[in-house]
């Protein structure tokens, strides 16, 4: 089976900084070492790639222009142009990358995504397009804050970052040429060694996705949390509606739920839960996850505010 094509994904909003990485990196024998690489550029920003200075010289160059354009046709047809070892995506922080993950051909795989932004404007930029950054930060293992200024608001930036990204590196690149990283202390508002976790109404959202994240870490662990019952014959879940940045992204994100007998519960019930969850193979889940072996249900009340959220 042929191997797929790496494919480096540079994410961020204009003037974030880059094609300004992009340039340094291909310059850089240590992760140029004249490998094949084509360069998708889905935006013009104020610097332009100069091909000349890249080391080896095996580099194309293709542009995107509108997002309508991000088809698996069209990009399998950009890299049949060219005998490749490698692809760099610089996206345009205005496009959803949710497009590109669709369209990405079979042969290709994205082995590492970044983020870049101005530092003096990033919290701006999250105000104004909340719905663009969370998409941008959702995935991407790192983001480097460029033009970090003095008195740059580090507790703030880490706690939008840590509301959408719990992964997410997070480094602060000054005028200096100094890079800094953040080591901000990020525990979770329950205790994860405690003989029952105790999960409150407004920390759903975040147990769910730290679950989500570290499945493993909760296999075995006996949890209590409140939830609302979805019910199709058997078949029980319960969880929370959870908004991550918009009232159109709002999801419902329940455990699968096992009764030691058959309880009277129909869907829209809310319940306070106890079990103990176990990672195994669920119908539900089409794969994997983590299923509740529910010891203790008790009728409840909804909590005050419906819509778990991150903050």
């Amino acid at each position: 089976m042929a191997s797929k094509l790496p494919v480096y994904l540079f994410t961020g909003f204009l003037e974030g900084g880059k094609t300004h990485i992009i340039q340094e990196s291909m310059e850089d024998q240590k992760f140029n070492s004249g490998e094949k690489t084509l360069i998708i550029q889905c935006e013009e920003g104020v610097d332009e790639l100069d091909l000349s200075r890249f080391y080896g010289q095996n580099v194309y160059l293709e542009q995107i222009e509108s997002e309508a354009d991000i088809t698996k046709a069209n990009l399998t047809a950009l890299a049949k142009k060219h005998k490749l070892d490698r692809i760099i995506i610089e996206y345009n922080g205005m496009w959803m990358l949710g497009t590109l993950y669709a369209n990405l051909p079979d042969n290709w795989a994205i082995y590492q995504e970044m983020m870049f932004a101005d530092a003096s404007t990033f919290l701006s930029y999250n105000a104004n397009m909340r719905q663009l950054m969370v998409d941008k930060l959702l995935n991407c293992e790192m983001i480097v804050l460029n033009r970090t200024p003095e008195n740059v608001d580090k507790e703030e930036i880490h706690k939008v970052v840590r509301g959408i990204s719990r992964r997410t590196a997070i480094t602060y690149d000054y005028p200096d040429g100094h890079v800094e990283y953040d080591d901000i202390e990020d525990p979770l508002p329950f205790d994860i060694h405690a003989p029952i976790i105790s999960i409150e109404d407004n920390d759903y959202a975040l147990f769910y996705r730290d679950l989500s994240e570290e499945m493993n870490k909760y296999n075995g662990k006996t949890v209590r949390f409140k939830g609302l019952v979805a019910r199709d014959g058997k078949d029980i879940l319960a969880g929370r509606h959870v908004m991550t940045c918009c009232a159109d992204d709002i999801a419902y994100h329940p455990l699968v739920c096992i009764f030691e007998q058959d309880p009277a519960l129909k869907t829209r019930d809310w319940v306070t839960l106890t079990g103990k969850i176990k990672v195994e193979k669920h119908k539900l889940y089409r794969g994997v996850g983590p299923v509740l072996y529910v010891t203790a249900t008790d009728f409840a009340v909804k909590p005050a505010q419906e819509v778990a959220t991150f903050y």
